[in-house]
């Protein structure tokens, strides 16, 4: 993931490699990136990280997973996967 990547981009690629968003879970990443306040980069993080613990997207875990970097105030995909792991989601 390059990190200057908007999320319409990331989900751009994410959809080039076979991955299936919805419009429910693009109305959840839209409702997760204002509800938090997040950047693209975030949001992005989260999406990996929903896509690589639920094996799809999963709108409700992307949400709380967002909040959870936000309130643990994540800045970087290292730290957010650290995270994930210390909380056994990944």
């Amino acid at each position: 993931m390059n990190k200057s990547w908007s999320t319409e981009d990331y989900l751009q690629q994410l959809t080039a490699k076979g991955f299936k968003f919805g419009e429910d879970s693009l109305g959840f990443i839209e409702f997760g990136k204002h509800y938090t306040d997040s950047s693209d980069y975030l949001v992005n993080i989260a999406i990996e990280i929903t896509l690589k613990a639920q094996k799809q997207f999963d709108g409700s875990f992307f949400v709380s997973f967002l909040e959870m970097i936000k309130q643990e105030q994540v800045r970087t995909k290292h730290a957010a996967f650290e995270l994930a792991k210390e909380k056994k989601i990944i």
